[in-house]
């Protein structure tokens, strides 16, 4: 399996992943009508297996502000989790989560560490899911958060990025409840995990 890249993955594993996207997605959004105490919609999700330099232009341009949630993944596998949305959505989540209008440009502390908690439970609920299907023991760590370009937050991934081959797995939602909000989750497994994956779902060689 260690050979394996996702120029080879079958259309099944394919969408086995689109799946895991999709109950992952709607987790997220559960847990995020959960956190603001309110309705949330979401949009079918999008799963696209992108090259890398294409994920900046599916975001609305690298130069586009993010802000990235990205953890570590232990346990049964390894790996990483990234999830990013729009500056200003995230000025918005924030906004309804603390019951108040956020003054100034920049994210004050206390801002901050509330949008970081607003990552943690969606990318916590991404994550339990992939858990539940597989029957694998997966543990996040401690989340980082940046805001800035998104070609710059991108950065991180892309080097660890390197020895799984040149696509990678995107997943777009879009969260509704007043205002439309755009999440985009990148699931980076190492190439060992891909096959404990197929193997926990019964399609490992």
């Amino acid at each position: 399996m260690s050979g394996m890249n996702f120029e080879q993955m079958s259309q099944e594993y394919f969408d086995i992943l689109r799946e895991i996207g999709n109950i992952g997605a709607g987790n997220a959004t559960t847990a995020l009508a959960q956190l603001l105490q309110c309705k949330v919609d979401m949009s079918v999700p999008q799963v696209n297996l992108l090259e890398f330099k294409e994920i900046g232009e599916a975001m609305g341009g690298e130069e586009q502000i993010m802000a990235g949630i990205y953890l570590g993944v232990e346990g049964d596998i390894t790996g990483s989790i990234m999830f990013l949305l729009e500056k200003e959505s995230a000025r918005y989540l924030v906004s309804k989560l603390m019951g108040m209008e956020l003054q100034g440009d920049d994210f004050s502390e206390m801002e901050f560490s509330a949008l970081k908690e607003v990552g943690n439970i969606i990318t916590g609920a991404y994550l339990n899911s992939l858990s539940s299907l597989t029957n694998l023991v997966i543990y996040p760590s401690i989340p980082d958060i940046t805001v800035d370009m998104a070609g710059a937050i991108l950065s991180v991934p892309a080097i660890e990025f390197g020895a799984l081959g040149d696509r990678i797995l995107l997943i777009q939602t879009q969260f509704f409840d007043d205002e439309a909000i755009d999440g985009y989750f990148i699931l980076i497994p190492d190439l060992d995990s891909y096959g404990k994956i197929l193997t926990a779902l019964g399609m490992g060689a």
